[in-house]
């Protein structure tokens, strides 16, 4: 039987989660960057920390995408990225 790494499961777990919100690729990233701050600042990765740090910073990231939805372009011309 082949073993399932835990950071990976977070990946999935988290995916499901923030499905039509994020893409999978974001999620991945900030799971990596999670992981690499757990790392850093704790001496460890435990994946409970790692989803606990990841869920922070998708939750983040919506709430900034949605507030840049609601105020909408940011030029007249309506050509603001």
């Amino acid at each position: 039987m082949e073993e399932v790494d835990p950071i990976e499961e977070v990946g999935r777990r988290l995916t499901a989660e923030f499905a039509g919100v994020h893409e999978r690729d974001t999620v991945g990233r900030c799971v990596e960057a999670a992981r690499h701050g757990a790392l850093e600042v704790a001496g460890g990765a435990p994946p409970g920390l790692v989803e606990r740090i990841a869920r922070r910073h998708l939750q983040v990231l919506a709430a900034v995408a949605a507030e840049k939805r609601r105020r909408g372009p940011r030029s007249s011309l309506g050509n603001a990225p």
